[in-house]
């Protein structure tokens, strides 16, 4: 599951499991709207590697009685190394539109004869997710879990955009920020450091970017410390602009390569 982690962390971001605390604000107004379409190349230099499309879908749906966005990422391995292996995975989470906490999510995965598909179900009222996974080549193992939980956690998309929902105005460089997520079978904190703003270059142009930089464990995937590095832009509309990490296998880097939809102007400079 290594590659499988990688892809996904990069595309989406897997450090914004955020979770508010006295040290952050969250903005009035959602920084995005339906039918927000985000599209990203993961490479390793100049070697191509994947490709990720993150969306809000037009559409409102009901979940455990609160108005929801459909909020999804979906992957899949190009180039030489979909020949090494093949992944095409799509990630969900159903955010509340007034709370920004997921309702449900869902998880349907494939990496080379892997297979994965699972929704989780969050009951605040009583702390607990209702989890059912389907996995194997045929997906024939059917499993029923059910894990205590926070309130106001976040899972490994609605994190996402509940980053982008923090207001940076007032916050120092170094600022940290508390987090706490749900992925899997457990809750997990961590801590993302506010590290300053900078300009960076894209295919369109310069722009001005806020910088984000977790404070990962040493574990397998991740080189600790400092290993990751998010930039989203400094404006009303806060998308992903670029992210990178030091692995296991080297750099890699997620560049945005499209989009359409923002709910606000997104300038860039010549």
């Amino acid at each position: 599951m290594k590659t499988l982690g990688l892809f996904v962390a990069l595309s989406i971001g897997l450090v914004a499991f955020t979770n508010q605390t006295s040290e952050v604000t969250v903005t009035k107004a959602l920084p995005y709207t339906g039918n927000e379409v985000l599209q990203y190349r993961l490479h390793y230099g100049f070697i191509n590697a994947g490709e990720a499309t993150i969306m809000v879908h037009p559409t409102l749906y009901a979940v455990n009685g609160k108005v929801c966005y459909k909020t999804t990422v979906s992957g899949k391995s190009t180039g030489s190394f979909a020949m090494m292996m093949t992944i095409k995975d799509e990630w969900g989470s159903y955010i509340d539109t007034n709370s920004r906490i997921p309702q449900k999510a869902y998880r349907d995965i494939t990496e080379n004869s892997y297979r994965l598909k699972e929704v989780v179900m969050y009951d605040y009222g009583h702390n607990k997710a209702n989890v059912i996974r389907e996995k194997g080549k045929d997906l024939s193992n059917k499993s029923t879990h059910e894990y205590a939980i926070a309130p106001n956690l976040q899972d490994i998309v609605s994190g996402a955009y509940y980053l982008r929902s923090l207001d940076y105005t007032t916050m120092a460089p170094g600022t940290p920020i508390a987090m706490k997520a749900f992925f899997e079978d457990k809750l997990y904190d961590f801590t993302i450091k506010f590290v300053g703003r900078e300009k960076i270059d894209t295919k369109w142009g310069k722009i001005n970017a806020i910088k984000l930089q977790p404070v990962m464990p040493n574990n397998e995937m991740f080189d600790g410390g400092n290993s990751i590095r998010v930039w989203i832009s400094d404006d009303k509309n806060k998308i992903p602009i670029r992210m990178e990490a030091d692995m296991f296998v080297g750099k890699v880097a997620v560049d945005l390569k499209g989009y359409s939809g923002l709910k606000h102007t997104i300038a860039f400079q010549k």
